[in-house]
């Protein structure tokens, strides 16, 4: 089912002719009846009253479209077309008229709770921007476009978030939390494929609420603080590693001090402690000698 653009009549000028049509009508009832019982009287009666059902006839085939909304016409259950043109329109009386708004519409999914990749339980929420683009398809393929776009959406939504896991684990890997772009552009693309049928076209498709379900959620919270913990410690230990290497380098290199190797074991033992300590050092000096 594709969408065929039909013509329409304005309606102005049939809303003009049948106002006319309905005084001429009025105008022969009034003759008729006041000259009853003489010849012609019976036939202007007659004359007005066909006139009064065509009028009301053609005064069926009016509808109006209001901007960014579409027609779908049929007649007796076959498509026939479909009339964009707003403003007051004329068709055959006999077409059977439903409007759809192609105007951009947004609705937020509700809270699901689902499994990610790595089987936590999480909830997860998406806003979605959608438009119909094709009429036809939207009346003729689904029985209720609106109610299919909420139900897909979800079931997208539920589909992509099982395919990630909720915080990257390895370098590079795509997560929920870490890789919002990503995600969007996936979960977008999941919606039009299931959308394709429905004459939708999905314009943007965004997380808006992600978090571990309750149940597990202060695990969860001491796992990424714990994670957290080990990151800072991991550059904290590289960084003093570097300024111990280059604290001997430059020792050596202007030949302050010479150390033997017990020495120098001893001095990036002290550098280290430091250097890597979560509080300030108090050091003690040596008033003697070197050793």
């Amino acid at each position: 089912m594709k969408e065929l653009p039909i013509r329409s009549l304005p309606g102005i000028p049939v809303l003009i002719v049948a106002l006319l049509a309905s005084l001429a009508a009025a105008w022969l009832f009034a003759r008729g009846v006041g000259v009853a019982g003489m010849e012609g009287g019976g036939m202007s009666v007659i004359a007005s009253a066909v006139l009064a059902l065509a009028i009301i006839l053609a005064i069926t085939g009016l509808y109006s479209i209001q901007p960014n909304q579409a027609a779908v016409l049929s007649l007796f259950g076959k498509y026939v077309g479909t009339v964009k043109e707003a403003g007051l329109r004329w068709n055959n009386p006999f077409y059977s008229k439903r409007k759809i708004s192609q105007r951009v519409r947004n609705f937020e999914s509700g809270k699901l709770k689902v499994n990610d990749l790595d089987g936590s339980p999480i909830e997860i929420a998406a806003v979605i921007v959608w438009q119909v683009v094709d009429a036809s398809e939207a009346v003729f393929n689904v029985d209720d476009y609106e109610n299919f776009v909420h139900i897909q959406s979800e079931s997208a939504l539920r589909a992509m978030a099982a395919s990630y896991p909720y915080d990257q684990h390895d370098e590079g890997q795509t997560a929920l939390r870490s890789h919002p772009q990503e995600i969007s552009d996936h979960l977008q693309a999941q919606i039009a494929e299931r959308l394709g049928t429905a004459g939708v076209e999905v314009i943007e498709a965004r997380i808006s609420h992600l978090a571990y379900a309750p149940e597990i959620a202060q695990v969860m919270l001491q796992r990424q603080q714990a994670n957290a913990v080990i990151a800072a410690r991991t550059r904290i230990v590289a960084g003093a590693v570097g300024m111990v290497e280059m604290a001997l380098a430059e020792l050596q290199k202007n030949g302050v001090v010479q150390l033997d190797e017990e020495r120098k074991a001893q001095m990036v033992s002290n550098l280290l402690v430091v250097l890597c300590g979560e509080r300030g050092m108090q050091p003690v000096l040596n008033a003697g000698s070197l050793y």
